[in-house]
């Protein structure tokens, strides 16, 4: 019996880590993690379908668009959510596309600050602007807020700005929407850069952020829509090889339009050709 503890052992470890076991008590669990973006979109789906699925437990974790596509690789998750395009390092995964979203910058409400260019993003977060005075805003110096690595959110920045992760000269790093617009809301002088569905849901309801233009076109979801607004990316799930029966129905429900309602209601935009 011992020799075959080690075994054991590892298989307890990998139902740990994956935040829950492939089975419920009463039939079969479908594991999503990853992408904070998408994950909003994927829980509220989830308690639509379990409605009509009582057999069906539909479990979604966050963690970072990183963590979905390392997940779906090892089997941790039967589906990763990423709010980018796939890598072609990643071209194992099949991506599955939901709806669309952009990237916009926010800044308190306060700041008298409403539009920014390219070239002034970069000068911001490389250190070479540090007093709103120098933009049209006040005297305070601008705090820096970036996203940590693995987030899909600061890989779409860079790819806009043009810079290297390491060009990035921030004071505070955060992880998911949520830190981010919390830390623009709590301070004057903060700058960040997130999901335009968040920022946009979180501004209507009272939090005080403003959604700043880029290069003139406003941050909305319906220039994202038009495809004017200049940071825009595709939420998406990621496979890996054959799924199993449970998450090919959840994933075939993702992709319907009996989802079109939660995806516009988060402010995303829906895949037109699905």
């Amino acid at each position: 019996m011992m020799r075959y503890l080690p075994i054991l052992l590892a298989c307890v470890s990998l139902v740990a880590l994956s935040g829950c076991g492939r089975e419920s008590e009463d039939g079969q669990t479908v594991v999503l993690t990853g992408s904070s973006t998408v994950a909003p979109v994927a829980t509220d789906a989830a308690k639509r379908y379990e409605e009509s699925h009582p057999g069906v437990r539909i479990d979604v974790q966050s963690g970072g668009s990183s963590r979905g596509i390392a997940d779906a690789m090892s089997g941790l998750a039967d589906l990763g959510m990423i709010s980018r395009a796939l890598k072609p390092e990643e071209s194992e995964l099949k991506s599955h596309r939901i709806a669309m979203d952009g990237v916009c910058v926010i800044v308190n409400s306060g700041n008298p600050v409403s539009d920014l260019t390219k070239e002034q993003l970069v000068d911001i977060y490389t250190g070479k602007v540090e007093i709103w005075s120098d933009l049209g805003g006040g005297d305070g110096e601008i705090v820096v807020a970036s996203k940590a690595e693995g987030r899909a959110t600061l890989e779409v920045f860079l790819g806009y700005t043009g810079l290297d992760s390491a060009d990035i000269a921030a004071d505070v790093i955060v992880g998911e929407n949520q830190h981010a617009i919390k830390t623009v809301a709590g301070n004057v002088n903060s700058i960040a850069y997130v999901s335009i569905g968040a920022a946009a849901s979180e501004a209507a309801a009272g939090t005080p952020i403003k959604l700043i233009a880029c290069d003139g076109v406003a941050a909305t979801t319906e220039a994202v829509a038009k495809g004017t607004f200049p940071i825009t990316r595709p939420l998406q799930v990621v496979s890996h090889g054959e799924l199993k029966p449970e998450a090919k129905e959840f994933l075939d429900f993702l992709q319907s339009r009996e989802i079109d309602d939660i995806i516009e209601g988060h402010l995303y935009v829906p895949v037109p050709d699905r």
